[in-house]
């Protein structure tokens, strides 16, 4: 088993859009195909804030100046990751985007986002963030790549999942 890594993702928001990551720049990684909000891994003491603040910039060349915490993911993969990603949203943004490294940035209107290529899990992350759900902790077990367990605050989440947990 791996140590944990520590990442974060943002939404950033303008208006009824999200800006989205697709990864689509041929590199082989286990995002490729995928739609994603911004973000990243932990750099050494940085918190939460600091780390999703430099990895915006990095990313996009956007400042954010208001984040808002709104819960932790937890990842389980049968072939051993384990991840804390600590999920914000953003409303404001100042600069230009730039041409990314990582894929192509795009605003994209929230209501098309569940139409796009997502990881299994990141639907349901997305519909808590557009409920206005309170601070929440979200556990998203993978086998197969396919979405295989899910808890919410700790207690199962009643979702159709294909048989097979995170401890099998």
């Amino acid at each position: 088993m791996r140590e944990p890594e520590l990442t974060t993702l943002c939404y950033i928001e303008d208006g009824d859009k999200y800006l989205m990551l697709n990864r689509n720049t041929g590199k082989e990684d286990s995002n490729a195909g995928k739609w994603l909000g911004i973000g990243g891994h932990f750099e050494f003491g940085e918190s939460p804030e600091d780390c999703v603040r430099r990895e915006v910039m990095e990313e996009t060349g956007l400042t954010v100046s208001e984040l808002k915490f709104r819960g932790i993911v937890t990842f389980v993969t049968d072939d051993g990751l384990w991840e804390y990603m600590h999920l914000f949203t953003a409303k404001a943004h100042e600069g230009q985007l730039p041409v990314c490294d990582e894929g192509s940035l795009e605003w994209v209107e929230k209501k098309r986002i569940p139409s796009l290529p997502l990881w299994e899990g990141d639907h349901i992350f997305l519909k808590l963030l557009a409920d206005g759900a309170p601070f929440f902790s979200l556990k998203l077990c993978y086998r197969d790549l396919r979405l295989s367990e899910v808890a919410l605050n700790g207690a199962p989440f009643p979702l159709p999942a294909p048989a097979g947990g995170c401890n099998d």
